[in-house]
């Protein structure tokens, strides 16, 4: 019997509301990198009949123009829809203990709040960029 080759998807859709204010650096080669964080509830009945909700906080990380955009454009409470991948990122702390974090690396960021100058802004979509990611996690510089 001929083996099933499945293909391999990584592909992140979520929307939220931001918790703080984007982040912006710039790694030593001058590449802006922007860290979100990101809540999303949703609302459900416990087994008792009472609602409940739950919320998950996602890391999401954004490079180059996409994120110096998000940086000028969003604030704390900003809701967004974000595309990207899920990524792993591993770190040493100073005491010497590995550390793991997933985050979404996005590649398009949807601002869903006009501009508070009310000015209608047409939301350009930023293509996925494969060749813009660190080569290793020192180049981060969170």
């Amino acid at each position: 019997m001929a083996e099933l080759k499945v293909p391999s998807i990584n592909l992140v859709i979520l929307s939220g509301r931001l918790t703080s204010n984007p982040d912006l650096r710039y790694t030593a080669s001058g590449r802006p990198v922007v860290r979100l964080r990101i809540a999303n509830s949703r609302r459900y009945r416990d087994q008792s009949g009472e609602w409940q909700e739950d919320t998950l906080f996602i890391d999401v990380s954004a490079w180059g123009e996409l994120a110096e955009r998000c940086h000028d454009r969003l604030v704390k409470g900003s809701p967004v829809l974000v595309e990207g991948t899920l990524r792993q990122r591993s770190w040493e702390t100073e005491d010497g203990q590995r550390r793991t974090a997933y985050e979404i690396h996005a590649y398009r960021v949807h601002f869903l709040e006009k501009v508070p100058t009310g000015e209608e802004v047409v939301e350009e979509e930023a293509p996925p960029v494969i060749d813009e990611e660190p080569v290793n996690d020192s180049d981060v510089p969170f």
